[in-house]
């Protein structure tokens, strides 16, 4: 069973990063966001292609930020929300029958962050991740390197991720999958399919 990290287990908000940045830049949310989108410097981060100090360098000539690594690291990091959408009861019950494999676009700084502050990540057995793998979803190649650290067939596999585009590049692979909208609509798609999840709160 596959899951996406962001939005599914753990809610984000990037305007918290931005409002965290323009504290310490010359230039406001607007332009900062219109000069990160206009490179792919976040994207080669997440696949893995540049090291923490060189993102934080290039983020920081980009947006004209001026802060320690470890401040720019409290920021970047702050996206993230206590209150998790998954509870971490479900996947500990899910655990008990299933090898449960978490699929993330995700990088290096957030993903140490994550480990430490949430128990839920725990309970997987595997994990594949864009910055680790060197591609991110919806490529097939980080599908395909999910299957091979799971050791099991397209159609051994459930996969819930919130972006409709990478469901349907799993599905492509012969991977059963739904658009996570909420833990009640997860729960009757793992009934259909006769996953049992127990009584979880």
């Amino acid at each position: 069973m596959f899951f996406d990290l962001g939005k599914v287990i753990v809610p984000f908000e990037i305007e918290r990063a931005y409002a965290g940045f323009q504290a310490v830049s010359t230039l406001p949310i607007e332009e900062m966001a219109k000069r990160l989108r206009a490179g792919d410097l976040v994207q080669r981060y997440e696949c893995g292609q540049l090291e923490d100090e060189r993102f934080f360098e290039s983020f920081c000539e980009i947006t004209g930020v001026t802060t320690t690594f470890e401040r720019f690291c409290a920021i970047w990091n702050s996206i993230f929300l206590p209150a998790t959408l998954v509870p971490e009861s479900l996947l500990e019950e899910l655990s008990r029958n299933y090898t449960l494999l978490l699929l993330s676009n995700t990088n290096a700084i957030h993903y140490r962050f994550l480990e430490r502050h949430y128990g839920h990540l725990g309970h997987f057995y595997h994990r594949v991740l864009s910055h680790e793998v060197g591609a991110q979803k919806p490529a097939r190649q980080i599908y395909e390197d999910a299957l091979a650290a799971a050791g099991v067939r397209p159609e051994e596999v459930f996969f819930t991720d919130d972006l409709p585009e990478n469901i349907e590049a799993a599905r492509k692979l012969g991977i059963d999958g739904e658009v996570f909208t909420g833990v009640p609509e997860l729960l009757r798609h793992l009934a259909i399919r006769g996953i049992s999840s127990g009584k979880v709160a």
